[in-house]
């Protein structure tokens, strides 16, 4: 084999040079219309899983340090699925679509669950290892995954969660969710939800404390209780799109508001509620929202609903994406793929030209950007961690519109998926 052309499939050196990539340099323009990117060849040095240094492609590097090459392909930051379920998939086994979900209420659903959960526990180790893979193979190497935490499963769940992420620990960072999908108060969790922070989850889960709960503010209370008591941030599963929605997304505003130590740590996972405010409603609400730190993340629902993202953007909330369900008894649609999350935003808000498909990537990258508005090189820079993915395109716009290949990611400066050749 000639050794200049060899794939390479990890990558650990501590130090080394990673020749060959397509960085984004600015912005063409028309009069004062975008119309392109414009790119440039670079190696990038990296030491100890962070960016040291961005060389130009002709500079003078150190003989000495390993060296792999890029092939040209487009350097991105690495994606971030922030809303998925690990602990709970058919991922990784036969194909099995959901049964009918017609007519069904989400009690349904948990009682369905109920009996579904014992036949997944044995093998849902292997499966979120199997969707961890997935992730990596489209350029996330970074998530939050919510774990049931319910009287069926007890805390199995999450110990086989853990035990997943943990042979995963130097190519993937997760962040964990205690979700109490048969409902904080209806399935009597309060202590096990306790037990789950003292196991190193990093936050709070909920869901709907009308329609599971029954009793909006004292479901609320209780989460918030066990945040505050245990020195967690909250991440509240939210459907409810009826007032019942809107009154209890004003009730954790308003908690928030007055309990300093909640600021910046409450996100609000799909709240649906958002979609049926009017234009001065939802104006004051994501003020409110801003403000207070307070996150909403969105699997960019397309149908029905259509959620007002860049209405809470413009008011300054951090709006992130997740898939949800890659395939449950849930849903049989996601793919893991933030780039197409990306790629959703960018078809249902109008951003079919240059500029915002470039923009539309923010959703994907938890607001990193390789150029900024205004054209400057914003990323990647000396200090950035090491956590990218190479991309068959020629700028973020192309790799938007065409939810291009993926083939290779990167965390902390190691090679976790796919391929370079040594240079």
């Amino acid at each position: 084999m000639d050794q200049s052309r060899q794939h390479i499939t990890a990558v650990t050196d501590s130090h080394y040079y990673l020749s060959d990539v397509r960085l984004e340099e600015g912005f063409e323009h028309e009069g004062e219309v975008v119309v392109g990117t414009r790119t440039g060849i670079h190696t990038l040095e990296i030491q100890d899983g962070r960016i040291k240094a961005v060389h130009d492609a002709g500079a003078a590097l150190d003989a000495a340090l390993p060296r792999y090459k890029a092939q040209g392909k487009l350097l991105l930051p690495a994606f971030r699925d922030m809303h998925i379920h690990l602990d709970k998939t058919f991922y990784g086994g036969p194909w099995q679509a959901p049964l009918p979900r017609q007519g069904k209420t989400i009690m349904d659903m948990i009682a369905r669950e109920e009996v579904l959960l014992p036949k997944l526990l044995p093998t849902s180790q292997a499966r979120a290892e199997k969707l961890i893979d997935l992730l990596l193979s489209q350029g996330s190497s970074i998530a939050r995954s919510h774990c049931n935490i319910d009287p069926v499963s007890g805390l199995k769940s999450l110990e086989h969660l853990q035990l997943a992420l943990a042979e995963y620990r130097d190519s993937f960072e997760c962040e964990i969710v205690a979700f109490p999908q048969h409902g904080l108060l209806h399935s009597k969790v309060d202590g096990l939800m306790r037990e789950a922070m003292s196991m190193g989850v990093h936050y709070v889960g909920g869901l709907d404390p009308t329609n599971v709960d029954g009793a909006m503010e004292a479901s609320l209370d209780a989460m918030f209780q066990i945040a505050l008591d245990h020195d967690k941030g909250v991440d509240i599963h939210i459907h409810e799109a009826n007032p019942a929605g809107v009154a209890a997304l004003n009730y954790m505003i308003a908690t928030v508001e007055k309990t300093p130590a909640l600021r910046n740590r409450l996100t609000l996972s799909h709240a649906f509620a958002l979609s049926t405010l009017r234009p001065e409603e939802l104006n004051e609400m994501a003020g409110r929202m801003a403000t207070q730190g307070v996150t909403v993340v969105s699997t960019v629902p397309i149908g029905q609903r259509t959620m007002p993202l860049p209405q809470l953007r413009a008011k300054g909330v951090k709006v992130m994406t997740g898939t949800d369900s890659v395939i449950d008894h849930w849903s049989p649609f996601g793919s893991g793929d933030m780039l197409e999350k990306a790629n959703l935003c960018a078809q249902l808000y109008g951003g079919s030209d240059e500029f915002r498909l470039s923009r539309a990537l923010a959703i994907a990258t938890g607001d990193v950007l390789p150029l900024s508005d205004d054209g400057k090189v914003a990323w990647p820079k000396s200090g950035d961690t090491a956590e990218f993915v190479l991309v068959d395109a020629s700028c973020s716009a192309e790799a938007v519109a065409r939810r291009s290949p993926r083939r290779a990611t990167f965390h902390k400066g190691r090679l976790v998926y796919g391929a370079v050749e040594r240079a």
